[in-house]
């Protein structure tokens, strides 16, 4: 486990977010619906097969990556994930990401709320200075979201991952502790609403 991060459950109104154990695959099989809406993120388990394997890996160095099962609280139903990754206990950094939902939830406040309880816990409870986001950058609806949370656009990393048969060209997003406060209060406007 991070000794940095831990492992702990972390829970707001209608959003818990806990570890992943490899019992979690048949209800994550059912979070993708249309395999084409996640194609900005490769590797989206479709199945219960898939779904372990997908699990396995993100559990596979809990130093490296914290996966996360995002649980609708009205429904106690597995709706997504999220998780920790790239941590830098030495530099108080990691990066958020990993992150997909089934499409009934996309557009509420499951998503912004989830985010706010892996900032929160990183930068009050465990002194992070810096987050981090990856996505692709044709990925319009996650550059979106992820500058609504109040990280900042910091640039292209040019062949940056793996895509497919090739490369991603990868927008970075970040956040520092400084920018943490007003981050905060908007989220939670954003999540009362």
């Amino acid at each position: 486990m991070s000794a940095w991060l831990g492992t702990a459950t972390l829970a707001l109104g209608r959003v818990t977010l806990r570890p992943f154990t490899v019992d979690d695959a048949e209800a994550l099989s059912e979070v993708v619906g249309d395999p084409e809406r996640f194609r900005w993120v490769p590797g989206v388990p479709t199945d219960v097969s898939s779904s372990r394997t997908w699990i396995e890996a993100a559990l596979a160095d809990p130093s490296r990556r914290i996966a996360y099962a995002v649980v609708d609280n009205t429904d106690g139903r597995l709706v997504g994930t999220t998780s920790y990754y790239d941590i830098d206990p030495g530099n108080l950094t990691a990066a958020i990401g990993y992150t997909f939902y089934t499409e009934s939830v996309q557009g509420t406040a499951i998503n912004p709320t989830a985010k706010y309880l892996l900032m929160r816990h990183a930068f009050e409870d465990c002194g992070a200075v810096r987050l981090v986001w990856h996505t692709h950058e044709s990925n319009a609806q996650s550059r979106a979201a992820i500058a609504k949370l109040g990280a900042t656009f910091e640039g292209l990393l040019r062949k940056h991952r793996r895509f497919g048969e090739g490369w991603r060209t990868t927008a970075l997003y970040a956040m520092t502790d400084d920018d943490w406060p007003g981050a905060r209060d908007r989220l939670l406007a954003r999540i009362g609403r």
